[in-house]
């Protein structure tokens, strides 16, 4: 008698979510627009964790650090809070945070250790940060390092980039209009909705920078993580604010 195992894949799929501090219900109030993005958010870490209880984060840093346009281990067994956005809300990676608060964490580990808070089982995060500068060949290589780790074990791994369009689509939004902006935020949004990992590669960086969509680099890392075309779903996809938010989930 013979029969076959079925072993699953241990890079199980990508959540793709914004970072804004409005995800925090302390933050935000109960205003339908943010509820509405926090349930989005919500719901595809609390997919991704059904699938994996490990996550590979992917942020965006400032600028380089030191010549290097990537950072791991990101707030790594701290506590950070959202003190210096208006409530002294906590948030860990893992459960072996211990010590004081880092108050200087930055945002993308904050946001995904609220994240973390909001799922039903035990996750810990490993928060990788890529320069807001890095070229699209920069992050193409953090991408393809970060693929190598989510493919070395043999227990289910999930990405989760955190990562925010254009802040320039409305008179109102924080960069205010920049009437280039609109054009832009259309292409990313039909990239990250189709998996179309060529054309995020095609951002152009200066562009981006100029009208504050500042998860380009996380985007293009994320493009270089898949070897193919991955199947991609789209949960929300607005400008609440006037900042793009796209909420979804790419799988291999």
């Amino acid at each position: 008698m013979s029969g076959s195992t079925s072993v699953a894949p241990v890079f199980t799929a990508a959540a793709l979510v914004p970072s804004p501090p409005l995800l925090v219900p302390q933050l935000s109030g109960d205003s339908a627009p943010s509820a509405e993005v926090r349930a989005a958010v919500v719901g595809v870490a609390r997919e991704l964790a059904a699938l994996s209880t490990h996550w590979i984060a992917v942020g965006v840093d400032a600028a380089s650090v030191a010549g290097d346009v990537s950072r791991s281990c990101v707030g790594r067994g701290e506590f950070g809070t959202f003190a210096g956005f208006g409530a002294d809300v906590r948030t860990k990676l893992d459960a072996d945070a211990s010590g004081p608060v880092n108050r200087e964490l930055p945002l993308a580990a904050l946001v995904a250790g609220w994240l973390r808070s909001q799922v039903e089982r035990e996750v810990h995060i490993d928060l990788h940060l890529v320069s807001a500068d890095a070229t699209a060949d920069e992050c193409r290589a953090v991408g393809v390092k970060l693929r190598a780790q989510l493919d070395d074990g043999d227990e289910p791994v999930g990405l989760l980039v955190l990562a925010d369009g254009a802040s320039t689509l409305t008179p109102k939004a924080p960069g205010s209009f920049d009437d280039r902006a609109p054009a832009v935020q259309a292409v990313i949004d039909a990239a990250l909705g189709k998996g179309d990992r060529e054309a995020l590669l095609r951002l152009d960086p200066n562009l981006c920078s100029e009208i504050g969509a500042s998860g380009r680099a996380a985007w293009q890392v994320l493009s270089a993580v898949f070897t193919e075309q991955p199947v991609a779903s789209v949960e929300y996809n607005s400008a609440p604010f006037g900042v793009g938010y796209h909420v979804g989930m790419w799988r291999p």
